[in-house]
């Protein structure tokens, strides 16, 4: 092959590889633009949950932590009664 000949060549490898490389990244950008309206709705989605749903139960789970640390506090009296008498019942 001669040199004018494998220039030729060599500039056209180099111009089909920016070809290609135009239309990978054309379809890359493509993709990461509909990843990217998906995660927007997903966004917005999650904040209407986080609004209508979970506001409301961070308010109820704060009240039912109240009664819960007053069922504790009463906890280690009971187990005393329940120890009294199951010694009076087994005669201990």
């Amino acid at each position: 092959m001669s040199t004018d000949t494998m220039i030729a060549l060599s500039v056209a490898e180099a111009a089909l590889l920016v070809v290609i490389l135009t239309i990978a990244l054309t379809r890359v950008r493509q993709g990461l633009a509909g990843i990217s309206s998906g995660l927007a709705a997903l966004a917005g989605a999650l904040a209407t949950v986080e609004s209508q749903h979970l506001r409301p139960i961070g308010v109820l789970a704060g009240r039912i932590n109240e009664r819960l640390f007053t069922i504790l506090s009463v906890l280690p009296g009971i187990a005393a009664k329940a120890a009294f008498v199951v010694r009076k019942v087994l005669g201990g």
